[in-house]
């Protein structure tokens, strides 16, 4: 290993605020990006999509859990995944890039906190995933069971996803997707919610007329102290 230069404490935060100009342009530009997401044309979804719940069938309307946007996330965890590190196998283990993303699932409550749904979604039986969660410790992500066309249809069946949805009465829009190395970003609730139609709804936000904002850090409170909100 080649070791950088060693320089004086002067240099070291001479170098660290050259490099937090470029920082803080990357943040921009995130926040840019978010902006556009926030003005991209919505997909109606049309179709009747069925998914197998710990309570039972769930349309895809169910999955909302009652709030207004939802993300769900494709994992692969069935019997014909073989993407395993070394000692890893169905049904203990899932894909193990799939596991990694779970791990860095944030508390959902901040989410719900901002009218929005995060779900997993994959193709093993209701009775292996409830032994993964609870192996794995992620007994917080609703986690349904994949029975029709939803992943050929929204791009996840060959590859892992993240899909946003929003609804508006009765009827549910499709509203952004990321995968391949997006996903990797993935996990906590800033992440999340830069992906959604309505972003983080805090009113330094660029986004368009009549959206949801409210003050930052106001709304923002303890995992178990949001009460209805989450």
């Amino acid at each position: 290993m080649n070791l950088p230069p060693i320089v004086s404490p002067q240099e070291w935060e001479a170098a660290r605020e050259k490099l937090l100009v470029m920082e803080k342009e990357l943040t921009r530009a995130r926040d840019a990006l978010a902006a556009e997401r926030r003005r991209m044309p919505w997909m109606a979804v049309e179709k009747d999509y069925r998914f197998e719940s710990p309570k039972g069938v769930a349309s895809l309307a169910d999955l909302f859990e009652g709030r207004r946007q939802l993300i769900v996330y494709r994992a692969f965890y069935a019997p014909d995944i073989t993407t395993y590190a070394e000692g890893g196998a169905y049904p203990e283990r899932a894909c193990v890039g799939c596991s990694m993303v779970a791990d860095q699932v944030a508390h959902p409550a901040h989410l719900n906190a901002r009218d929005t749904t995060l779900v997993f979604v994959s193709r093993a039986p209701q009775a292996e995933i409830r032994g993964l969660k609870e192996r794995m410790g992620w007994q917080k992500i609703p986690w349904y069971t994949l029975t029709d066309d939803f992943d050929a249809d929204f791009g996840v069946d060959d590859w892992h996803g993240t899909n946003a949805f929003l609804r508006e009465g009765d009827r549910i829009f499709r509203t952004y997707f990321i995968d391949s190395r997006g996903d990797e970003a993935m996990g906590s609730t800033w992440s999340y919610l830069d992906i959604t139609a309505l972003g983080r709804q805090e009113e330094w936000e660029d986004s368009p007329e009549g959206y949801p904002q409210t003050p930052p850090y106001r709304w923002w409170n303890y995992h178990d102290a949001y009460g209805d909100a989450a």
